[in-house]
């Protein structure tokens, strides 16, 4: 894991085209502002693991076949 420091308004950037700005910061949150292509989806962590288990579930139209 590469751990950064970053300041309001400051940046980094990811494979060229995905940047990860750091908009506020206050007491223990922070706001970030993501600017990605379309093509890469960009979800909160527990959205993106409901998001894999419902992938992985059997719709249950797919049982009765």
């Amino acid at each position: 894991m590469l751990v950064l420091t970053r300041r309001a308004g400051e940046q980094i950037v990811i494979g060229g085209d995905i940047r990860v700005t750091v908009l506020s910061v206050r007491n223990d949150s922070i706001r970030l502002g993501i600017n990605a292509p379309d093509s890469v989806p960009v979800h909160r962590s527990e959205i993106a693991a409901r998001l894999a288990a419902e992938k992985r579930a059997v719709p249950a139209e797919t049982l009765n076949e």
